[in-house]
């Protein structure tokens, strides 16, 4: 099943409607999701729109997990935070979690994706 494209404002009460927009598919597209999110929120702007598209059906092979925002400057960095940081494992459980992950770049925007593995 594909979840259609949602369109909302990157808050964190926007993080559990998302979750659950996702129940149909596996913690791992859920929690990548979420990460993706999260990021726009603390990197880009509390309030910024995102464009959210998942691409995929559970059981299917892999899922593809896309987030937009109008920032292409604010690029993920894949971070080595140490035991005692509070923040900047997101895009390293991102990545331990995706098959892939990457960025794509349009003129006043930019996409971040991932594909999990079903």
């Amino acid at each position: 099943m594909t979840v259609p494209e949602l369109r909302l404002l990157a808050t964190p009460k926007a993080v559990p409607e998302l979750r659950h927009h996702l129940r149909e598919h596996g913690f791992d597209v859920q929690l990548c999701a979420t990460e993706l999110l999260a990021n726009v929120i603390r990197h880009v702007g509390e309030g910024t729109p995102v464009t959210i598209r998942v691409i995929g059906a559970p059981g299917r092979g892999r899922t593809r997990v896309e987030v937009t925002d109008p920032d292409p400057r604010a690029l993920p960095v894949l971070l080595c935070a140490g035991p005692a940081a509070e923040s900047g494992r997101g895009m390293a459980l991102l990545d331990a979690l995706a098959v892939r992950w990457g960025v794509e770049l349009a003129g006043d925007s930019k996409t971040v994706w991932c594909e999990v593995a079903d």
